[in-house]
């Protein structure tokens, strides 16, 4: 059984290094994600620039229709969209392209930006053209449909390839994932068993989707502004602390655009393309343009106007991105924790493995051995202290490394030096990393190793640390919290939302008395997530996230010039100021009752 699970891991993996780490300097689906959005704005005329300010006036109920078919107002279906990408990326993304790629990154998460609201146009104007009005009123629309309904019924093929790749996806990323970050985070700040925030977590998501499209909608449209005003309104202050910092910053991001910093990750050097690669994916990861999941809220929308959801949905990229992206990318930035070390206490375990340098073996830029039959063979720690070799942890060397072992779960308590040997494992992908402990004090190991020293922080807990430091003494010590309130909130709402793009896209492969049985399923799994470290799902859902994407960018650049026509028919139409009746009846309150 463990070959079984070893073969299929290796299959998954490699499959996943196919669609999102080939070629490794540019991987082919940023490629295509980028460059589709390139040709999308041009050939739609920016359209993200010329009718933003119509897109906020959809967006505040000004074109609303109460007599339009579909589930949501303009403003719910935003927020579900908006509830689904605003989320872990935006906390531990960001922090994650720093780290690996500079201040610079954050320029080229800009740029996707920018592209991603002409792919958000395109793609959610597509799902709102060629959805469906089931004969209970429900609206189901997104990828799947403007494939099959737009391009044909040759096509159909490439329709259920995406629905099924959301399916999967929705297990992994779009949920294991949420639930797994969050009961972590709770765990390693609070002490809370991962099983119990499952539990309330798995309930909470129940509560929730198994109402359907239109709960979710009346909880996402409430949650999602709380949540950004409480983060946002957070950041801001922490800026404002550090407002003398805030040019500088500015300056260095659009100067290490182009010209990475000499210091990333711990390691001099970092090339151009290494720093762009890191900003353009987790741009994309962050706000999901062009990936299709989005178009599948936005075709619940009441409105009878393809494009007036369109210019709904390229909003959620600005908010998303070039709002609280931006945010926390200067909360890291003006606080300084982007090139600093902390000191950390980390259990070696397969979840925290610590690559080591031995014997001078060359190191690059971003942390990986160069000459890993240099680091090889078993390694001695004598009173705590690493004999003859260099721990690494987040791509940087720690300083005042120190092992100890300890005899409870607890780590705080009965710590004591490690004197033992350690021998080394090579992974598949040839990093070295510490392995099995063969003795300790000249006999069996028991007990669970530490590592303790000063290391950098990546991810979560680099966001963490940065509005700790920025909040300084005005939080009494307690500002990483907001992170994992920030956590919570938005991998619960990441959750539901992801739990309605797989919900409709059963629908689509197998009818709707599949729907109630997925949703069930789905709020298991999120309990499951939590508990167990389900690395395979989490591979797999990415995957498959990579593998949706690419039937939704095929049906955008062939139906590009088709939204095209459509967006200039409604312009010369004169459908950029509200319907008559609609403006009569918001300025006369008697008449909307």
């Amino acid at each position: 059984m463990d070959r079984l699970y070893e073969a299929i891991s290796n299959i998954i993996v490699t499959l996943s290094d196919l669609v999102w780490g080939w070629p490794e300097q540019l991987p082919l689906i940023v490629v295509l994600l980028v460059g589709t959005g390139l040709i999308t704005t041009i050939r739609l005329g920016w359209i993200q620039i010329r009718y933003f300010r119509h897109g906020i006036r959809v967006v505040r109920g000004e074109y609303d229709d109460p007599e339009h078919e579909g589930d949501l107002s303009h403003f719910q279906a935003l927020s579900t969209a908006l509830s689904a990408t605003v989320g872990i990326g935006n906390i531990a993304g960001v922090a994650t392209a720093i780290h690996y790629g500079g201040p610079g990154a954050l320029f080229w998460m800009w740029v996707t930006a920018v592209f991603g609201m002409a792919l958000k146009y395109t793609e959610c104007t597509l799902a709102m053209k060629y959805r469906v009005i089931h004969t209970d009123g429900t609206a189901s629309g997104g990828p799947m449909y403007s494939i099959e309904k737009g391009l044909g019924k040759s096509w159909k093929p490439l329709a259920v390839a995406f629905a099924a790749f959301a399916v999967i996806s929705s297990f992994g990323s779009g949920n294991a994932v949420q639930s797994f970050t969050v009961a972590d985070q709770f765990r390693q700040d609070l002490g809370v068993p991962t099983w119990i925030t499952g539990a309330v977590m798995a309930s909470l998501v129940a509560l929730v989707i198994l109402g359907g499209i239109r709960r979710i909608g009346r909880v996402t449209s409430k949650l999602v502004p709380f949540m950004a005003a409480i983060y946002i309104g957070t950041a801001l202050v922490v800026l404002a602390l550090n407002i003398a910092e805030v040019p500088s910053t500015l300056m260095l991001i659009f100067t290490s655009a182009f010209q990475p910093a000499a210091q990333i990750g711990g390691f001099a050097g970092g090339t151009f393309i290494f720093m762009l690669t890191w900003g353009v994916k987790r741009g994309l990861f962050s706000n999901e343009s062009g990936q299709g999941s989005a178009p599948i809220a936005h075709a619940a929308a009441k409105t009878d106007e393809p494009i007036r959801e369109g210019v709904v949905a390229m909003i959620g990229p600005f908010i998303d991105t070039l709002l609280i992206c931006t945010m926390t990318g200067l909360v890291i930035l003006t606080s300084g924790v982007w090139h600093d070390k902390q000191e950390q206490q980390i259990v070696i375990n397969d979840q925290a493995a610590i690559v080591v340098v031995v014997d001078g073996a060359a190191v690059e830029a971003n942390g990986e051995l160069k000459d890993s039959d240099l680091a090889s063979g078993r390694l001695r720690v004598t009173h705590g202290r690493p004999e003859g070799f260099d721990p690494i942890r987040n791509h940087s060397l720690v300083e005042e490394p120190e092992f100890l072992v300890s005899d409870s779960a607890v780590l705080q308590t009965k710590l004591r030096a490690f004197n033992g040997v350690i021998e080394l494992d090579a992974s598949a992908e040839g990093k070295l990393e510490l392995g099995t402990v063969l003795e300790a004090d000249g006999r069996p190991f028991e007990g669970t190793l530490v590592m303790r020293g000063k290391a950098m922080q990546n991810g979560s807990p680099l966001t963490a640390w940065a509005f700790q430091r920025g909040l300084g003494k005005l939080a009494g010590g307690y500002g990483h919290l907001l992170i994992t309130l920030a956590v919570f909130l938005f991998g619960l709402s990441t959750a539901i939302s992801w739990s309605y793009y797989g919900d409709r896209s059963i629908l689509y492969l197998a009818g709707p008395r599949w729907v109630m049985p997925y949703r069930v399923f789905f709020c298991i799994a999120h309990f499951l997530g939590a508990v167990y470290s389900l690395e395979l799902v989490w591979a797999f859902g990415d995957l498959a996230l990579g593998l949706m994407t690419i039937p939704n960018l095929i049906s955008i650049l062939l139906l590009t010039g088709v939204v095209k026509g459509w967006t200039k028919q409604y312009v010369d139409e004169g459908k950029l100021e509200p319907p008559a009746h609609l403006a009569k009846a918001k300025k006369d309150p008697a008449r909307r009752s």
